[in-house]
């Protein structure tokens, strides 16, 4: 069964969280994400927001390898079920989850990535003052499409750059909205399946990865109101194709496998007297 809730619900959530106006054409925000906010900070807002993006993790891989993902579940309250948009690839999901807006309004309809010209998450936190980073790998979609802000972006060939950048900049504490982009599930999950070893020990450092961030939230981002996300673009699919060289994952069909994903939240109310 396909997810009700829309991805296009989240990025007004988000905004919603750190108490900011949502992009203009951002969809009704997630009330199960706003009511979490308000209840989690006593009725404040976040004055930081920590997304991270890993790629690909579709809802059936999440409940069925439980396991391989506990770290992060245990470092999370609440799960949210999206049914991301179509075409189901990264460049268009990504491109709705930080519009809030449906392909046809964001602009990006196929495999391709351009910059996005309508109002961002992005830009509305620039609008406010507020201070957003992206941290991504060399070519991916995250690095691409939300160009030409005046923001940083932080852009390196390897997953163990990013997640080195990722936790200075967490130590750093000069941003207000920080997204960490890993493709690194995905990358093996296209080469050697979904439930592949090396796509599933992929699958155990994003969660770890996860983790390891929240850690450096709770202990360096005392003085916050943090809102934390483990927060995928899509889902993912095995290939019936088995023939040398050919791959063995995919995804970008309307079917539930690539549509189905969850994510995870969990907000850090800063710590008195520290």
């Amino acid at each position: 069964m396909t997810n009700e809730k829309s991805l296009d619900t989240l990025c007004a959530a988000l905004a919603y969280a750190i108490g900011i106006d949502a992009p203009e054409k951002a969809a009704p925000a997630s009330p199960e994400l706003c009511e979490y906010v308000d209840k989690a900070f006593g009725g404040k807002k976040a004055d930081r927001i920590l997304m991270y993006n890993p790629d690909a993790i579709a809802q059936w891989v999440y409940e069925k390898y439980p396991q391989l993902l506990d770290v992060a579940t245990s470092k999370t309250e609440l799960a949210l079920p999206f049914c991301t948009v179509m075409p189901s690839v990264t460049p268009v999901c990504f491109g709705t989850m930080y519009t809030g807006a449906q392909p046809e309004v964001h602009g990006i309809r196929r495999y391709e990535k351009p910059v996005i010209k309508i109002d961002t998450l992005f830009d509305a936190l620039i609008r406010a003052g507020k201070k957003p980073v992206i941290i991504a790998q060399t070519e991916c979609s995250m690095s691409k499409i939300y160009l030409e802000r005046e923001m940083d972006y932080f852009i390196y060939d390897t997953i163990d750059e990013i997640n080195a950048k990722a936790a200075e900049v967490l130590l750093e504490d000069k941003y207000d909205v920080v997204c960490v982009y890993n493709g690194n599930y995905d990358a093996r999950m296209h080469k050697y399946g979904p439930e592949s070893i090396e796509a599933l020990a992929e699958l155990r450092s994003n969660a770890h990865e996860f983790s390891a961030l929240c850690h450096l939230v709770k202990k360096h981002w005392k003085g916050h109101d943090t809102l934390v996300g483990f927060a995928m673009d899509h889902g993912c699919h095995e290939l019936d194709n088995k023939e040398p060289g050919a791959k063995c994952g995919s995804h970008g069909l309307d079917m539930d496998e690539d549509l189905n994903i969850v994510h995870l939240y969990r907000a850090y109310p800063a710590q008195k007297n520290i």
